[in-house]
């Protein structure tokens, strides 16, 4: 568990730590060069790099906060990795049921398994459900998770890496954009974005503008038409 500097959330807890990379989204992972950093410092929750392990130890620590957080589950991989036991998957989920104070943000590529796994699982209404999509090639994933019965199912769009006119935002409560942000940061269009914020306007669904990236996020910062966009859902 550590404080976390994302825009949309508070705190980040780990269960699993490592991936796969996936789809374009995954090219310049922030995960995996952040795994090479905290692995360099001798952290040996990430001494086999950025390979994927699953941590039961953590399952404990979400009882130990004392005060209600905004939780993002698994910043550092992701909990529906094909690797990772449906039995685990539900012991997570346990935890997160048990405890309703905390709001638990999880966020995945793998809109798949997470409809595969979904009727096993218990969704109360602390535990959102987004999946990522930086460009029109995997636009599947959002008619994945539309057959998941969570309370709050919401979408990543990011890094963007290209246009998205024709969303399907039905049964979807959260739209957030990003651009990627690093040395090899790909760009984002402003149209682009503007474009997915009257999308969200129109379906009436909560936007959130993350960032505009690029090699140096904060100098970039995230106004949009000179606002910040910073919906959450209710």
């Amino acid at each position: 568990m550590s404080k976390s500097s994302i825009e949309w959330t508070e705190m980040t807890w780990n269960p699993t730590t490592g991936c796969d990379k996936l789809s374009a989204g995954c090219k310049f992972c922030y995960a995996e060069t952040m795994t090479k950093r905290l692995k360099g410092m001798g952290q040996e929750k990430y001494s086999q790099g950025f390979k994927f392990r699953i941590h039961p130890a953590t399952l404990l620590v979400p009882f130990t906060w004392k005060k209600p957080q905004l939780v993002f589950v698994n910043s550092m991989s992701d909990l529906f990795h094909k690797d990772v036991p449906l039995e685990y998957v539900k012991s997570v989920f346990k935890v997160m049921n048990d405890t309703p104070q905390h709001t638990y943000q999880v966020l995945t590529k793998r809109g798949d398994i997470l409809e595969k796994y979904a009727p096993y699982l218990n969704f109360t209404s602390n535990i959102w459900i987004g999946v990522s999509v930086e460009d029109d090639r995997v636009l599947d994933r959002i008619d994945h998770l539309r057959n998941v019965n969570a309370h709050i199912r919401f979408l990543s769009l990011e890094p963007l890496l290209g246009p998205l006119p024709n969303l399907n935002l039905d049964n979807i409560h959260w739209v957030i954009v990003g651009g990627e942000s690093g040395f090899n940061a790909r760009p984002m269009e402003k149209i682009w974005v503007e474009d997915i914020r009257l999308q969200c306007e129109s379906a009436n669904v909560p936007f959130f503008f993350k960032q505009w990236g690029g090699k140096n996020k904060k100098a970039s910062g995230r106004l949009l038409n000179d606002k910040t966009y910073d919906s959450m859902p209710v």
